[in-house]
């Protein structure tokens, strides 16, 4: 019998800038836009077509991360092998890829009044709204780490990143955000 690994998030000192998300469910989703239309029956939230745009519907959102490459997060946790059976069943006989990545990553939310300037301490991006606006997404590195960022209001963003960096990337915003206290 195969044993799941519990969910849970790493161990991270909570602040008010920054919070450690429940667990979710994550699938990597590859299929063209046939893939993409019977995909939407079961997974129930829309996929953008334009690059870089995210799409969220109640506790599910679908993060575009490369052509006809899709992050699919379900926040409210889900139950992953009936979310994948499900696609699966909307899915059969459509070329896809559907992979649980559900342990491989975690997320943060960083928000605030200084959450662009916090980020853009290890974050080359230009995270100016006009640039970076609420919705876009796109795989990045915060210094040397590899993370998804996702803006999801004017001061708030999302970052998907990979267990193995948990201690790295919070110890690294901790530092920064002390660096640039007012």
């Amino acid at each position: 019998m195969v044993e799941i690994a519990t969910r849970r998030g790493p161990k991270i000192q909570n602040t008010e800038w920054l919070q450690v998300l429940a667990p979710a469910t994550r699938f990597a989703f590859y299929g063209d836009g046939a893939a993409r239309a019977a995909a939407v029956r079961a997974w129930g939230t829309e996929f953008s077509d334009d690059a870089c745009r995210a799409i969220q519907q109640a506790d599910r959102a679908t993060l575009w991360v490369g052509p006809d490459e899709y992050l699919l997060i379900d926040l409210g946790g889900g139950a992953p092998a009936d979310t994948a059976a499900a696609l699966e069943a909307a899915l059969a006989g459509i070329p896809h890829a559907l992979v649980d990545v559900s342990h491989r990553q975690f997320a943060l939310r960083v928000s605030g009044p200084r959450a662009a300037t916090i980020l853009n301490g290890a974050c080359p991006l230009d995270l100016d709204p006009a640039e970076f606006p609420v919705g876009m997404c796109t795989r990045t590195v915060f210094a040397k780490a590899d993370i998804l960022l996702w803006r999801t209001a004017l001061d708030s963003f999302h970052l998907e990143v990979w267990r193995s960096f948990a201690g790295y990337v919070s110890g690294l915003l901790h530092e920064i955000a002390d660096d640039r206290a007012d």
